[in-house]
C-alpha cells in the first residue's frame, strides 16, 4: 500500500470499519437517531394535521419509527434484518405466546399480592368502552413491537458489536446494560416520573434484554412487552409508566405506600414491580433452559456478529433462518480464538 493509502486508511478507521464496509457503531447508531427522529417528526406534524381519529396519530408515528429503524438497520447498518432478532426460525412463535403468557401471569401476581396486602382495592369493574378498550390494545401492541425493534434489536446489537474488544460474553453484557439504562432514561420524562420509576424501567429493560441475548429472537420480549403493558393497564387499570388508561377489566386503586405499588406511576416505580421483574427474568432462564437449552456463555452466538447484506451477496448464501454465513466466524479473518469466541476488530 501506498503511503497515500496508509494515511488515508489511518485518518479513517476512527470513522470507517474496512472489514465490514460501514461506518463504525457510534457513527452508525448516530445516524440511525437522526433518521428515527426526523421519520417520528415528520409523521407527528403530518397525522395531527390531517386530524386522524384516535388511537392513529399515536400509532403512526410508532409505526413510522419502526420503518425507520428497519431502513437504518438495512442500508446505514449494512445488515440483514435477522440480525434485530426477526429470525423466521423453529422456536419463534413459541417464544412469543410464551412471552405473552409470562406478562399476564406477572401483572396478576403484581395484583393479587397487592390486593391480599391491602396495597390495592377494587374501584370498579368494566371500565370505559369497546372501543376504547380496543383503541389501547392497539396502541400496545404496537408500543411492544416498535420499543423491542428499536431497543433491543437496533440499539442493544450495534453496542455489542462496538463493545468486541471486550470479548464476546463482555460486549454483550455490557450491551444489555447499556440498552437497558438508554430504556429507563427515555421514560423519565413521563407523567409523575421519579429516580424511583427510573429504576424500575431500567430493571424492566434487562429483563426483556435477557430474552433477546438468551435466543436471538425479538419474539420472546415483544410478547411479553406487549401483555405486560396490556394486562398492567387494561387488565387491572393501573397507570402504565405514568399513563393513566381509561379501560380496564378491573380498576385497582392503589392504597398502600408508594414504595410499594408505584403510585400514580404504576408498579413499575414500586418494590411491587421491581420484584416482577426478578421474577420475570428468572421465569425467562427457565423458559429457555427448557425449550432449547441456554447458549454457551448465556449468549446466542448470532448477538453481537453482523450477518452483512454485501458479504452474504458475495458469498451466493441465503441467511433467511437468520443464521450468519460461517457462523462464529471473524468479522475480520474468520480466525477464532481458543474460547471459541470470534475474534474481530474492534468497531467502537
Amino acid at each position: 500500500m501506498s503511503d497515500d493509502g496508509s494515511l488515508l486508511a489511518r485518518l479513517r478507521y476512527p470513522f470507517w470499519n474496512d472489514a465490514e464496509r460501514r461506518l463504525r457503531a457510534p457513527l452508525r447508531l448516530g445516524v440511525a437517531f437522526v433518521v428515527v427522529v426526523f421519520a417520528l417528526a415528520a409523521t407527528s406534524v403530518v397525522v395531527f394535521g390531517v386530524g386522524l381519529p384516535a388511537p392513529l396519530p399515536t400509532v403512526v408515528p410508532m409505526l413510522a419509527v419502526a420503518v425507520a429503524t428497519l431502513a437504518a438497520a438495512r442500508y446505514v447498518d449494512r445488515r440483514r434484518l435477522s440480525d434485530l432478532g426477526l429470525r423466521r426460525e423453529p422456536g419463534w412463535l413459541a417464544d412469543l405466546g410464551a412471552g405473552l403468557a409470562l406478562g399476564v401471569l406477572l401483572q396478576t401476581l403484581i395484583a393479587v399480592v397487592g390486593v391480599a396486602a391491602g396495597w390495592f382495592r377494587v374501584a370498579d369493574t368494566l371500565v370505559g368502552t369497546v372501543g376504547g378498550f380496543a383503541s389501547v390494545l392497539l396502541v400496545f401492541l404496537v408500543v411492544g413491537f416498535y420499543e423491542e425493534l428499536v431497543s433491543r434489536g437496533l440499539l442493544l446489537v450495534n453496542a455489542a458489536e462496538g463493545l468486541r474488544f471486550a470479548g464476546r460474553r463482555g460486549a454483550v453484557a455490557a450491551a444489555l446494560a447499556v440498552s437497558a439504562v438508554v430504556f429507563g432514561l427515555l421514560h423519565a420524562s413521563n407523567p409523575g416520573a421519579s429516580t424511583a420509576s427510573t429504576v424500575g424501567i431500567t430493571m424492566a429493560g434487562a429483563f426483556l434484554g435477557v430474552g433477546f441475548v438468551l435466543t436471538g429472537r425479538l419474539s420472546f420480549p415483544v410478547g411479553v412487552h406487549v401483555s405486560w403493558n396490556a394486562a398492567q393497564g387494561l387488565g387491572y387499570g393501573f397507570a402504565v409508566s405514568g399513563l393513566p388508561i381509561e379501560a380496564a377489566l378491573v380498576d385497582l386503586e392503589p392504597t398502600g405506600p408508594a414504595v410499594v405499588t408505584g403510585g400514580a406511576f404504576g408498579p413499575e416505580a414500586g418494590l411491587l414491580g421491581m420484584g416482577a421483574v426478578v421474577v420475570g427474568t428468572l421465569a425467562t432462564v427457565w423458559w429457555v433452559r427448557v425449550r432449547e437449552g441456554l447458549p454457551a456463555g448465556l449468549v446466542d452466538p448470532r448477538v453481537g456478529v453482523p450477518t452483512l447484506r454485501w458479504r452474504v451477496a458475495a458469498d451466493g448464501e441465503s441467511t433467511d433462518d437468520g443464521k450468519s454465513a460461517g457462523e462464529g466466524e471473524s468479522t475480520v479473518d474468520g480466525g477464532e480464538s481458543g474460547q471459541g469466541e470470534p475474534v474481530a476488530e474492534s468497531d467502537g
